[in-house]
C-alpha cells in the first residue's frame, strides 16, 4: 500500500499548461487542489492535478467529454487522470454515468461573469433599484413558449390595471390585462422567433423589451432534461449551465439564485446569479 501511495503522489504533478478535462460540480467541507484550499465551484481540472478531501468532506468531479461524475469522499487524496479519478487509498470513488455535457466555453463564461460581479461589488455597493421597469424577459432567449412576463409598476400604483402587448413580426400578436406585476401568456408563442413587448398603465408606458424563443429542438431538450427540485445538486447545477449555454441567460440567473439560497456555503453561486 505504501508503494501505491508513493506512486500516486509522484504522479500528482501540476498540469497548468494542459487543457481542462474535468470540472468541479459540488463541494462540501475541506477540499484542496494541488495544495490550494477551497477551489471554486465549476473550476476546471487538468490531467495530473491532485485533489485532497478532508474528513467528512466531499468533492464531485465531472469529465467534460464523457459526462461521467466522480464523488470523492475524505479523508483521502485523488489524482485526475485522462478519463478517470485515481484514489490514493486504493478505494475507488463512487461514480455515475450521465448524459450531461458542458463545454469549456460556458464554464469560462460563467467564471468570468462571477469574477466581474465580485470586482464590481468590491468597488461600490449599488443602490436598490425601485424604478418602474420590465423584469422578465428583457434579454437573450427564453426556454418556454408560455413565459410569465414580469414587471415593476410605480410605487404609487402597486395594484392596478396594466396592459401588456406582445409584438411579433412587426404586428401585435397578443394583448392582455393584469391587475398585478405579472402575466402568463394563455397560448403558446412560436419557437425560434423574435418578440417585443410593452407594458402600459393609465396611458403611460412602463417599458419595452425584446426576447427570442428557443428552437423546437432546444425546447424539447430543456423539457426532457429539466430536473426536479429533489434531483442531485449537480444535476440542477448542470441544467443551469445548459440554460446559460443556450442563451436563456435570465432563466439561468434565476436558477443560480435558487441554488445560492440552498447552498449558502458556496458563495460563488450568488456571484454566478449576477
Amino acid at each position: 500500500m505504501k508503494n501505491i501511495a508513493l506512486a500516486f503522489f509522484l504522479a500528482a504533478t501540476p498540469a497548468a499548461a494542459a487543457d481542462g478535462i474535468a470540472f468541479i460540480t459540488n463541494l462540501k467541507g475541506e477540499v484542496a487542489v494541488d495544495g490550494n484550499a477551497r477551489p471554486v465551484l465549476l473550476s476546471e481540472l487538468a490531467r495530473g492535478q491532485k485533489i485532497t478531501v478532508g474528513k467528512d468532506s466531499l468533492a464531485s468531479v465531472m469529465y467534460i467529454a464523457s459526462g461521467k461524475e466522480y464523488v470523492l469522499k475524505g479523508p483521502n487524496d485523488f489524482l485526475v487522470r485522462d478519463t478517470a479519478i485515481l484514489s490514493a487509498a486504493g478505494i475507488p470513488p463512487v461514480t455515475r454515468e450521465t448524459d450531461w455535457r458542458a463545454s469549456s466555453k460556458v464554464l469560462m463564461q460563467v467564471a468570468q461573469t462571477s469574477a466581474a460581479s465580485v470586482r464590481m461589488r468590491s468597488i461600490v455597493q449599488p443602490k436598490a433599484d425601485t424604478a418602474p421597469k420590465l423584469l422578465f424577459p428583457i434579454e437573450g432567449s427564453v426556454a418556454t413558449l408560455e413565459p410569465t412576463f414580469r414587471w415593476r409598476g410605480p410605487d404609487s400604483q402597486p395594484q392596478g390595471e396594466f396592459t401588456l402587448t406582445i409584438i411579433g413580426q412587426e404586428k401585435p400578436v397578443h394583448v392582455g390585462k393584469s391587475a398585478g406585476g405579472s402575466y402568463r401568456v394563455p397560448s403558446k408563442l412560436r419557437p425560434e422567433t423574435e418578440y417585443a413587448w410593452t407594458v402600459a398603465s393609465l396611458g403611460n408606458e412602463i417599458g419595452s423589451g425584446r426576447f427570442r424563443t428557443l428552437s423546437s429542438e432546444a425546447l424539447t431538450r430543456v423539457a426532457r432534461r429539466k430536473p426536479s427540485d429533489k434531483s442531485d445538486f449537480s444535476d440542477r447545477l448542470l441544467f443551469t449551465l445548459m440554460l446559460q449555454e443556450m442563451g436563456a441567460t435570465q432563466e439561468a440567473q434565476e436558477s443560480w439564485a435558487r441554488l445560492a439560497l440552498e447552498r449558502t456555503d458556496l458563495p460563488e453561486l450568488a456571484a454566478f446569479a449576477k
